[in-house]
């Protein structure tokens, strides 16, 4: 045996196998390195887009260039003719166009008759389009709206492709629904003209991508324009407070003979509690209190409504029951059926002991009486305004007189101090409030204001205010 030759024959198989395993490894390493390369180029496409609406909420975009952002970054890096997004409306039953590119096709159903007007007036089949709202299931959009996944719309799309201008042509989109928190908020598509480049696996995995992230984007505009309204309500209520601020008195006139101090605790930025001191004549001084059902701001519009109309009659009339029948036939026709004022009005003389007083259903004064150290609650009748037109108000509607003698006090509020709670749901109540005015009744009428508010907040603690807070306490000195 010629060993030279066996082993001649040896080496060259095992060099015939080696190329050949080499030429498989050199594939290998080839389709791989492909692989990266492509994975480097979806990475980066992905990225551009991020970078863009990142750049986007950074520079505090609107919400149409957010829109406009979007649908052309889309149809860029998948490098398509056009792009439209859709959305949904606030009832969510129909899509509208948020953003169509001019090289978009129409991804709707669009009537002949439009198409037929659409050769002599281009702008009609475009008109249509965006301003068509797409039902659930209507078209692509529509269909688009009920998948769960971004999909691939294949060409001949006869449906679609009705009219012989090109632009009107659709080769084939991607089609995707932007969903997020299982919420779908709108529907992206990129479109491509029939002849294009068809699109890859790759290019549905960077659309889906950019459908995910785009929803994302979608819902925190909701969140950043939510914000940023909120802080415009709250710069305005800010600015309502200081205007009703102003409304209100912040110190009493000097009225002969009494001491008298008020105070009002909003709930909210704005009251619907009411306090006013209206000068009569150089003797009379009109005390008033009220309460409008409600809170927040339509409370504070009625409140503004109730001080003009009392200061146009008070100054007019000494009869307390005669101002309030007045302000009642002039509010009835401008206050809601749900809504009403409750009020305590009183005229205190400089040269007499008697107060007269009408109450239009509002929380019954308390007279501490310093000769006794005793409490009296007066409570005549009354109905409150914006009820009744005046047939039934007028009757029920009556002064009541009552004396004050020197260190006697009277206690006016509004239901917000009784009704206040603490941690446990228990109310400060009427037994609270008598005892700290008979507790403070020895010193000033201020001194009186500051228990009650030492004694209420110490009462609710941190629990949270839910209703206006009025007190007004008038000594008779």
């Amino acid at each position: 045996m010629d060993w030279t030759l066996v082993f001649v024959g040896l080496f060259l198989a095992s060099t015939a196998a080696w190329i050949a395993t080499s030429g498989v490894l050199s594939r290998r390493i080839r389709r791989s390195e492909k692989a990266r390369f492509d994975i480097e180029i979806e990475e980066g496409r992905v990225f551009e887009f991020l970078h863009s609406l990142g750049e986007a909420f950074a520079e505090g975009v609107r919400s149409a260039d957010l829109h406009r952002l979007i649908a052309e970054s889309a149809a860029r890096i998948l490098d398509t003719h056009g792009g439209a997004l859709y959305l949904t409306d606030r009832n969510d039953v129909a899509m509208v166009p948020a953003f169509l590119s001019k090289s978009c096709p129409p991804l709707i159903d669009v009537p002949r008759h439009v198409l037929e007007q659409g050769v002599n007036t281009p702008i009609a089949v475009e008109s249509y389009v965006r301003l068509h709202a797409v039902k659930p299931g209507e078209g692509l959009i529509g269909a688009a709206w009920q998948n769960a996944e971004p999909h691939l719309v294949a060409s001949d799309l006869e449906a679609l492709n009705l009219h012989r201008d090109r632009s009107l042509q659709l080769g084939s989109a991607l089609i995707g629904p932007l969903i997020y928190r299982r919420k779908c908020l709108g529907v992206l598509a990129v479109t491509a003209l029939p002849g294009a480049t068809p699109f890859t696996d790759a290019d549905v995995k960077v659309f889906r991508t950019i459908c995910e992230q785009s929803a994302f984007a979608l819902y925190n505009e909701v969140v950043y324009l939510e914000a940023n309204e909120k802080k415009r309500l709250d710069h305005d209520l800010e600015i309502a407070r200081e205007i009703q601020s102003i409304l209100l008195p912040s110190d009493p006139p000097p009225v002969p003979g009494y001491e008298i101090s008020g105070l009002n605790i909003p709930a909210r930025q704005v009251s619907g509690d009411y306090f006013d001191y209206l000068v009569i004549d150089d003797n009379r001084t009109g005390i008033a209190i009220a309460d409008v059902s409600g809170k927040g701001v339509p409370a504070s519009l009625i409140m503004a409504m109730c001080r003009s109309v009392i200061r146009s009659h008070a100054s007019t009339q000494t009869s307390a029951a005669e101002v309030l029948r007045r302000v009642n036939r002039q509010l009835y026709p401008d206050i809601k059926e749900d809504m009403f004022i409750s009020m305590v009005y009183l005229i205190l003389d400089a040269h007499s002991n008697v107060v007269r007083m009408a109450r239009a259903g509002h929380d019954p004064p308390y007279v501490y009486r310093a000769a006794t150290d005793s409490i009296e609650n007066l409570n005549p009748k009354g109905m409150a305004l914006g009820i009744d037109s005046g047939e039934v108000f007028d009757r029920v509607c009556a002064d009541f007189e009552f004396t004050l003698e020197p260190g006697d006090y009277v206690l006016l509020y509004t239901d917000g101090a009784t009704e206040a709670l603490d941690a446990e749901g228990d109310e400060f109540g009427t037994e609270r409030l008598v005892h700290s005015l008979k507790a403070s009744a020895s010193g000033s009428a201020a001194s009186v204001i500051r228990q009650l508010t030492d004694d209420l907040k110490s009462f609710v603690g941190t629990y949270p205010q839910h209703d206006d807070i009025t007190l007004i306490a008038i000594r008779k000195l």
